[in-house]
């Protein structure tokens, strides 16, 4: 009989299968390539800089929604604490605005993604704080679930206490597109040195007989005197003893420099999902690709708002709450930058008896509504205008009775 029994010790198991930059680093002493860099770095490329901050902040400026589940329909709930919440500050130092815009910039310049803490009070959220990548960490299950285990400031932290938003792919685009950043970073060094060691000269004068330093210093300060200047423009130039004048032009390679350096901003605007277009490159748009672009750029906020709404549907309900409980991006904000699409949008569901005008203008154009204008009526048909009568029928003649003549009444 065993009085003293040994438990199992409990197994924990790494896996360095997918290392961080950090671990990387670490264990092989240097990053994958030569022209890969950090993010401290990549963000000081205008391009880069310029697609985050598009996406995150074109993300954070579309309203957020509570809505409650009612039948088989969504209604917006703005009693709601949550609603209270994402309508003004999530904390004491931080709008709402702020904070989406902070969350989706983080997932698309960090590995980990971006992580923030919310704060129950009596099981009602009352705050939420975002921490910087370096005061959370994430752990992965080993048995190929990949379900995360979160660590604030090395303190165990639930899963449902939590809005945790990462990228697709186990790295974010910054990591993804580091090596194409790397390139845009060398020609921005290659250019400012260029200019920095000041032009290559227009020309070099070839002579087969040695002049000697003074004759050499003699040749220069009359070659400028004589040709160098706006006054001198197009005058001929007289060499003696076999001497030749040569023009230096670029090579194949300067002369692609501008071509090249477009080119891998089309390659960041790719690994974002951007169109070329918002980060100002105009070279190729149309008025066609142009259209096409802009249903592509909505395409590319949906990939980070779904997330975002489902991590914050984790973080902010309980199980129970999820069912009938959801955060919603106000979708119809895409069109406000367009007052034609919207007036187009209002008059054609006026017309169609979708919606009143009253509805219309509080929906589409922001307008206060006017009285008599909860009408469902199509304002370009006569028939159906409001307040309109139907026309008074007129009987018409009666047919059985034969026309006098105009002698009969005599």
């Amino acid at each position: 009989m065993k009085f003293f029994s040994r438990k199992s010790p409990v197994v924990d198991i790494k896996s360095l299968a997918e290392p961080t930059a950090e671990e990387f680093a670490l264990f092989t002493g240097g990053l994958v390539s030569s022209t890969a860099v950090g993010l401290a770095t990549a963000m000081t490329v205008p391009a880069v800089a310029s697609a985050v901050h598009l996406l995150s902040s074109s993300i954070a400026a579309l309203k957020l929604n509570v809505e409650r589940k009612d039948g088989d329909a969504w209604v917006t709930d703005t009693d709601h604490p949550v609603a209270t919440l994402l309508d003004g500050d999530v904390n004491d130092f931080t709008s709402s605005f702020e904070w989406v815009r902070d969350v989706i910039a983080g997932a698309l310049t960090s590995d980990k993604g971006s992580l923030s803490h919310v704060n129950r009070v009596s099981a009602e959220v009352r705050e939420v704080t975002a921490y910087e990548p370096s005061h959370f960490q994430v752990d992965y299950s080993a048995d190929g679930r990949r379900e995360p285990s979160f660590r604030i400031n090395n303190r165990p932290t639930p899963g449902d206490e939590v809005v945790f938003v990462r990228g697709p792919f186990t790295r974010c685009p910054v990591t993804l597109a580091s090596e194409s950043i790397g390139v845009a970073k060398e020609m921005e060094r290659h250019a400012g040195r260029l200019f920095r060691a000041g032009a290559r000269p227009g020309g070099v004068i070839e002579s087969p007989k040695a002049v000697g330093d003074e004759g050499m210093k003699k040749m220069i300060a009359a070659w400028r005197k004589a040709h160098e200047g706006s006054d001198n423009s197009g005058k001929t130039a007289v060499l003696f003893d076999g001497a030749s004048f040569k023009t230096l032009s670029f090579s194949s390679v300067d002369s692609q420099f501008l071509q090249l350096w477009k080119f891998i901003i089309l390659e960041v605007a790719r690994a974002f999902r951007v169109p070329p277009q918002l980060l100002f490159d105009f070279d190729r748009a149309t008025w066609n690709n142009a259209e096409q672009a802009g249903k592509e750029w909505l395409a590319s906020l949906e990939f980070w708002m779904r997330p975002m709404e489902a991590a914050m549907r984790r973080g902010f309900f309980s199980r129970e709450e999820r069912a009938t409980y959801r955060v919603k991006f106000e979708r119809d904000d895409f069109t406000n930058v367009d007052l034609v699409s919207r007036a187009t949008a209002a008059s054609s569901l006026i017309s169609s008896r979708a919606l009143n005008p009253n509805e219309a203008r509080t929906l589409l154009l922001d307008l206060p509504p006017y009285q008599g204008g909860e009408t469902f009526a199509n304002p370009n048909t006569g028939a159906s205008q409001p307040r309109s009568t139907p026309a008074e029928k007129t009987s018409p003649p009666d047919q059985s009775k034969p026309n006098k003549e105009p002698g009969d009444d005599a």
